[in-house]
This record gives structure tokens, sequence and C-alpha cells, in this order.
């Protein structure tokens, strides 16, 4: 017993210090959430395809549980009606390489002589500070 007082003694004096000296860190973490329209070109259990006029390959996007399906005044449907066809609208998040979508508005499919296809980015930064000690 001894011989281990001054090793607990020298932990003691090591680990006091931390704690006595811990410092205020703020972390922030950002969320960017971008827009594109376009049409669902596939569907597929966990993935939704869509082409875009201004994309010269269409694009994929994870949707998961939480994902959420509107119509064009934000009245919620259900995921059965997202259709290859259609036109969207997806809120998504990208993480690494894949892109996340939080929310696909089904918007009207209207008749036109126009192609319908176009895509418009807008970009929301969430930021979150978290404190440590």
């Amino acid at each position: 017993m001894k011989k281990m007082m001054p090793l607990v003694f020298a932990l003691a004096v090591l680990i006091t210090p931390c704690g006595a000296f811990a410092q205020h860190t703020d972390v922030t973490v950002k969320t960017v959430t971008t827009e594109t329209m376009g049409t669902i070109s596939e569907v597929s259990p966990d993935t939704l395809v869509v082409r875009s006029e201004t994309s010269t390959s269409p694009t994929k996007y994870t949707y998961t549980k939480s994902t959420t399906y509107v119509d064009d005044m934000g009245n919620p449907v259900s995921m059965e009606t997202v259709k290859s066809g259609l036109p969207v609208t997806v809120y998504y998040t990208q993480e690494g390489d894949q892109m996340i979508a939080d929310k696909v508005v089904v918007r009207k499919t209207s008749v036109t002589t126009q192609k319908p296809l176009m895509q418009e980015k807008r970009t929301k930064t969430t930021t979150t500070t978290t404190e440590t000690k």
C-alpha cells in the first residue's frame, strides 16, 4: 500500500489541473439544405432519381423514414404518390457523396409546350453552438 501512495498522488496531481483549467469551447456545426426542382425519372425502395434541365445527368437522392412528402399547398401526401414523371422539388442535405432528401414537394402536373425540367438551388445554413467543459 505504501508503494501505491506515490503513484496515486502523482495521478491526482496530473488529473486535478485538467478540471481546474477547463476551457469553454464553441463547436459550430453547419447543415446546408439545398432545394432542387426537376422531374422524377426513377423511384426505388430507398432512392429517388430526379432529372433537371440544368444538369447533364440525373441526380440520385436517398430518402429515409424521416423524409416528408407534401403537395404544393404543404399538405402531407403518401410516399405512394411519388412516381416517375412527376415534377418535384427536393430539399436535401449532402452528407459526403450522398444526398439525403429531407422533404419532397410533389407539384401538380400541367400541360405545357415548354420543357418542365428546371433546377433551382437555395442554400440555408443552420449553425448550432454547443458548450464543452
